[in-house]
């Protein structure tokens, strides 16, 4: 799957292993290979069709078209109407001219994927980064802070840390957040698997914060998860600019980094959630499509 979604050099989120393996069991997720395209088709709770992404990989206009119509073929065989998830604008451009006519398209907000300047994320310049800086300065003046990659000597840790957030911020009361404890765990305990990297906070000996990682194209790093507990002033921008320091910057007198961008995912619909990804400032915004048969 890896070598498939590679061809496709693709910064967005669905063309993530990762992202594709810790959510499966909560977005029913299947996959098949057609020569070299990855199909994958899933239906998450509540939906009332089976969803398609464009398919990733590389073939001639032909066989691309053959992977779609297999996915269109497969929808029929499960009995529900054609639908493609998280399409982008090439990606319209790309249907719209093998099959004139065909479909309808809409812009779903909630599944766009904020891309930042990884640059900006690292080195917080400027006005506009201004309170972030002055976060991260009020958390540094706290006794007993530190910052450590995250392994196989402290992964316990962080999962024991990811229960007990979801315990105070709402699991139990909320199915989504309990969807996203589900992929988390997924995620911690096929961390060394998954090839995943990432950095915590302890405070005084205890993690109050950790986030986890990868690179995901040529020029994007792709951050899966993100937790801080949010009494605690400046947790959460430290622990977002202490591991980008740590993990992606090459020659920091130099400005140099390993990576263009930073993709931070989507927003969900939630609102807290999508002031809090505005106020980093991305530099543009993935837009992402439903697509079905007219």
């Amino acid at each position: 799957m890896r070598q498939l979604l590679g061809y496709s050099d693709n910064r967005a989120t669905e063309y993530n292993f990762t992202v594709l393996f810790i959510w499966r069991e909560i977005m029913n997720t299947k996959v098949a290979r057609l020569r070299d395209f990855l199909l994958v088709r899933f239906r998450p709770q509540g939906a009332e069709a089976f969803l398609y992404i464009f398919p990733a990989g590389r073939g001639t206009e032909e066989e691309l078209a053959e992977a779609i119509e297999a996915c269109m073929a497969d929808a029929r065989e499960q009995g529900t109407p054609f639908r493609m998830a998280s399409v982008q604008q090439e990606q319209l451009e790309i249907l719209e001219n093998l099959f004139p006519c065909k479909f309808s398209f809409e812009p779903v907000r909630n599944s766009f994927d904020y891309i930042y300047s990884a640059e900006d994320l690292v080195f917080l310049r400027g006005k506009k980064f201004q309170s972030k800086r002055n976060f991260v300065s009020r958390f540094k003046r706290q006794q007993g802070w530190s910052y450590e990659a995250v392994g196989k000597g402290n992964l316990q840790e962080c999962m024991e840390m990811s229960i007990k957030w979801c315990a105070k911020y709402g699991c139990g009361k909320d199915p989504s957040m309990e969807s996203e404890q589900c992929s988390v765990k997924n995620a911690l305990e096929n961390f060394q698997e998954l090839g995943l990297t990432g950095g915590l906070l302890r405070l005084n000996g205890e993690v109050v914060a950790f986030t986890i990682a990868e690179r995901t194209n040529s020029d994007t790093l792709l951050v899966h998860i993100e937790k801080a507990y949010a009494d605690i002033v400046g947790a959460y921008p430290t622990i977002s600019n202490e591991f980008l320091r740590n993990t992606i910057v090459t020659d920091e007198a130099a400005g140099q980094l390993a990576v263009k961008y930073i993709n931070r995912e989507d927003d969900a619909g939630d609102l807290g959630l999508r002031e809090a990804k505005m106020q980093y400032h991305p530099l543009f915004l993935l837009e992402k499509y439903s697509v079905k048969e007219k």
